[in-house]
């Protein structure tokens, strides 16, 4: 047998009381909720099952019953309400239940009949009264099942018993409650996703002989998973395998009702098909209360109450949200803050829904359009508090409804509504910022740029001053406002780009830096702003120092001037990072740091003061501070923790790792390394090539060249192509350095005149100047190590030369000191010290070109 059939009254199978006779297939992953139930049932005499179609609760009340059968002295009976169809239900729910104890007339004989007859009498025929009578002096277990469409019937039917039959208890399943006082409900949950790979895997076998969901774990997983661990279908899914493959049924559920039919024919009809099983849920309902269920199909991850007051459009949507919830159409639950309820519709009921909702003539138009106006107004409203003592409450609620916030974004691009695009892209584009979303911002800005027109396009129009911001006010937009919004979206476009495609420096790339650069000049105040300050990527980039110091002080005198503080604090933060790098800049970076910490502290912003602290530990870092830096980067993560943005967390402890290399901690910076590259991350990428630069050296310190050498060959692979090519001369560079260790001096040399071709490129020089001289010194050492007098003068003429390029307060890692240390040594005894200081002096002249030659 399969759900939803009960034997007949007199089965053959036990001679205890009773109908029930259970002789189902294997009963999956049940036997806590049977053992629950049977508890329910020792402290309260009506329990009801509450669930969606398909969730199995006929097949658990049998379940719970026949173990609970020895309870009940005078049996556990089985009523099937579902084929009830009429005006009469009262009365044909009541027969249906003395048909089901045997004690309907037209089956009774001889002895029984007389009773029946002289019970007629005295009750009027009324079967109620009938069926009240024979059970009042029994115990016994009375199963309902299906009372959803008899609702009323079945509960007046339970209130009666319950008053006038002290042994009786009732086990109901409904798809919503009876309404009946002292009623417990006890809802029947989706199956776990292990134990709807269980049936999943049981139902196969018998479907397909030697099944097993091992044969393509990924698809079985996604048919329980979509399907909403619904018993039910579960097992129609199950039965296709005679014909499809794990894979195949999955591919195919967008189109579940037509795919998942031909269920067992001694099932109920409306449980033979998928469609059927949703069908009888939405043939139950009334129009306003089908209205707000397929209304609700234009959610995506569930809504709260505000969401469906607004997007459904009824007066009396709160009452009839409680009305689906009740029937079990509509999930509630709290929300992952545990205070407002969230309501979702399973994906099942959902794709219904949704059909209902395209037959209705305009209706889903009019929805999805009231859905896009209210998520737009929530990230539109919401933006601001991303900035300040709100920002944890800002990004719970984006996080919490960002399904719904793609749809909009979604729906918005595919009916070209460019003002709803812009807007929400702009609202958004500093969580995905914060959050190091790159891929959604990366999409969501490529597709908005395919609708709009690219300002950055020659002839080039310099930008106005524009102080309104685009989120400040709902669409439509106009004018200057909209002009800067769309050069907003190609700066969003640059500052998330694919950076394992192109090089910063393909022509059409450069084209694009040249134009942004262009339109723009230092201390305007939309560049003070995200996404107008985006444009600084550009302008490092393109390499132009001079221009970049330029911007970054204007930045920073705008915002005191208009007096944007939390702007103030960010452009601070931005120009300590540049100045920690930039030691020959003026400028302090220690004092913009210490500012930019104390605004963002002020203003509550625990995402400005992580990095805000962060650049203050770079600027130590450069000075040699390594303790220091180290409790400012653990201060740091206390922050972003905070806030509960995890691709910050690990930006900050890979750059914590470094500090504790240098502070001798390497034990427990290899710890930190380890396990970042061991954890899958979902979000972003920059962490990544850091974790793995910082585990080589340490691997390379100590001894550990071979695994060190792995770690920069998966660098390379994954990152050294594209916009990262400029940064290649750092892993060649270190590969030089293990080569230096490994006693492969020949290689080293080879690497380092690889790695001087792109040191100098100008963005590199921009992130890391001292780089160019570091090569000069590791080739010092292959030099010297080589043996032979001409090595020895080559290497203390680099050694006179990186002294000479070394920017200006440089203060050397301890490999770099090391190294250093160890060439000197060498090439003193092997030239003696007045040929050594000679040649060092000549060293020092050399131009980089010169120096760059003898390597």
């Amino acid at each position: 047998g399969a759900p939803g059939g009960a034997p007949p009254a007199g089965a053959a199978g036990s001679a205890r009381p009773g109908n029930l006779r259970v002789r189902l297939t294997s009963f999956v992953g049940r036997e806590a909720d049977i053992r629950v139930i049977g508890e329910d049932l020792g402290r309260a005499r009506l329990v009801t099952l509450l669930g969606p179609g398909g969730a199995g609760k006929t097949r658990l009340s049998q379940e719970a019953a026949e173990h609970a059968a020895q309870d009940w002295p005078d049996g556990v009976w089985f009523v099937e309400l579902a084929p009830i169809d009429g005006p009469d239900a009262p009365e044909d729910v009541a027969e249906a239940a003395l048909t089901a104890l045997g004690a309907r007339e037209t089956k009774l004989r001889g002895g029984a009949a007389e009773e029946l007859r002289a019970l007629t009498d005295r009750t009027g025929d009324q079967p109620l009264e009938r069926l009240a009578e024979h059970c009042a002096r029994r115990r016994m277990l009375l199963i309902l099942d299906n009372c959803e469409h008899v609702i009323e019937a079945s509960a007046e039917l339970a209130e009666e018993l319950l008053a006038r039959c002290p042994g009786v208890r009732i086990l109901a399943t409904s798809r919503e409650p009876l309404g009946v006082p002292g009623e417990f409900l006890r809802p029947v949950e989706p199956l776990p996703d292990p134990v709807a790979l269980r049936l999943l895997s049981e139902r196969g076998a018998a479907a397909r002989p030697g099944f097993t969901t091992d044969d393509d774990p990924e698809a079985a997983a996604e048919i329980c998973r979509r399907l909403d661990g619904l018993p039910l279908a579960i097992e129609l899914a199950a039965a296709r395998l005679r014909l499809l493959t794990p894979r195949q049924i999955a591919d195919r559920l967008d189109d579940r009702f037509r795919l998942l039919t031909g269920g067992a024919r001694t099932v109920l009809p409306r449980q033979q098909t998928l469609r059927a099983v949703v069908d009888w849920s939405w043939d139950l309902l009334d129009v306003p209360e089908r209205a707000v269920l397929r209304r609700l199909s234009v959610f995506a991850g569930g809504c709260d109450v505000s969401a469906a007051e607004a997007v459904c459009a009824d007066p009396d949507t709160l009452d009839l949200l409680g009305s689906l919830v009740d029937k079990s159409l509509v999930v509630a639950a709290p929300g992952p803050d545990g205070a407002d309820m969230r309501y979702r519709l399973l994906e099942t009921v959902a794709e219904y829904a949704a059909e209902r909702l395209a037959e209705a003539a305009g209706d889903r138009e009019a929805t999805e359009r009231r859905h896009l106006t209210y998520y737009r107004e929530l990230a539109r409203t919401t933006a601001p508090l991303l900035r300040g003592r709100r920002q944890r409450e800002a990004t719970g609620r984006l996080a919490t409804e960002y399904e719904n916030l793609r749809t909009a974004l979604r729906r918005a691009v595919a009916v070209r509504d460019t003002d709803e695009v812009l807007c929400l892209v702009h609202s958004l584009a500093w969580y995905w910022q914060m959050h190091d979303l790159r891929v959604e911002s990366r999409h969501w800005s490529d597709a908005a740029g395919a609708l709009i027109p690219d300002p950055f396009r020659t002839p080039v129009t310099p930008a106005e001053p524009v102080y309104a911001e685009l989120t400040d006010t709902p669409p439509p937009y106009g004018g200057e406002l909209l002009t800067e919004a769309w050069r907003g979206i190609r700066l969003i476009q640059l500052a998330s780009r694919d950076q394992t495609n192109e090089s910063w420096n393909a022509p059409e790339i450069r084209d694009r830096i040249d134009g942004i650069v262009a339109a723009y000049r230092p201390g305007l105040p939309q560049t003070c702003r995200i996404p107008g300050g985006l444009w600084i990527y550009a302008v490092m980039i393109a390499g132009d120092a001079p221009l970049l110091q330029r911007v970054l002080d204007a930045s920073v005198d705008t915002c005191r001037e208009l007096d944007y503080r939390w702007e103030l604090a960010s452009a601070l933060q931005v120009r300590a990072n540049v100045l920690a790098n930039q030691a020959a800049w003026s400028g302090d970076a220690a004092r913009d740091a210490d500012e930019s910490h104390a605004l963002f502290e002020a203003l509550g912003d625990d995402w400005g003061c992580a990095e805000a602290l962060s650049a203050r530990a770079e600027s130590r870092e450069k000075r040699g501070e390594f303790t220091a830096a180290g409790e400012d980067f653990r201060a740091a993560i206390e922050h972003a923790e905070r806030l509960g943005a995890p691709s910050q967390v690990t930006v900050l402890r890979v750059r914590m790792a470094g500090t504790l290399v240098e502070s001798g901690e390497m034990a427990r910076a290899e710890e930190i390394l380890t396990e970042i590259l061991g954890t899958t991350l979902t979000y972003g990428n920059e962490a990544m090539p850091a974790a793995r630069m910082f585990l080589a050296g340490v691997y390379g310190r100590t001894g550990r060249i071979p695994e060190a050498r792995r770690q920069l060959r998966l660098l390379r692979e994954e990152f050294a192509l594209g916009a990262f090519a400029i940064f290649d001369g750092f892993l060649l560079g270190t590969m030089a350095w293990l080569d230096n260790q490994d006693g492969e001096y020949a290689d080293a040399l080879a690497q380092l005149r690889k790695a001087m071709e792109t040191a100098r490129d100008p963005l590199a020089l921009m992130v890391a100047p001292q780089m160019p001289a570091v090569y000069l010194l590791t080739a010092a050492v292959s030099h010297v190590s080589l043996g032979g007098g001409r090595h020895a003068y080559d290497a203390a003429r680099l050694l006179g030369a990186y002294r000479a390029h070394l920017p200006a307060q440089h203060f050397p890692v301890s490999t770099e000191r090391e190294d250093a240390a160890r060439a000197e040594e060498l090439t003193r005894a092997a030239l003696g010290g007045a040929a050594y200081g000679a040649a060092y002096a000549e060293g020092g002249g050399l131009t980089l070109e010169e120096a760059t030659a003898l390597i």
